[in-house]
């Protein structure tokens, strides 16, 4: 991602969706998974900027599980794979 991201109005949008936020034992798992991955793109060169690393570190407070994540995701970037009915916005992109 290359443009600002508001992580504030992000997770407003987050909050108001409906789903089923992981437990502890997940999120933990989440976030080792998260930092695991985070430094496989360090090492090849292709690590996050403060934005991205902000919107995963609150997708991982708002314990949003991995698969609605990418979701959310492909979502802001608008990507043609996003699902459309997801109540996100390209526009929370600044």
């Amino acid at each position: 991602m290359t443009r600002a991201l508001d992580i504030a109005a992000i997770r407003a949008h987050v909050r108001t969706l409906d789903y089923v936020r992981g437990t502890p034992a997940e999120i933990a798992m989440w976030r080792e998974g998260d930092a695991e991955a985070r430094a496989n793109l360090a090492i090849e060169g292709m690590d996050l900027d403060a934005d991205e690393h902000a919107l995963f570190d609150m997708l991982r407070e708002e314990a949003v599980p991995p698969p609605l994540a990418t979701a959310i995701i492909l979502k802001l970037l608008d990507h043609p794979d996003a699902d459309p009915a997801l109540a996100i916005t390209p526009a929370t992109i600044g």
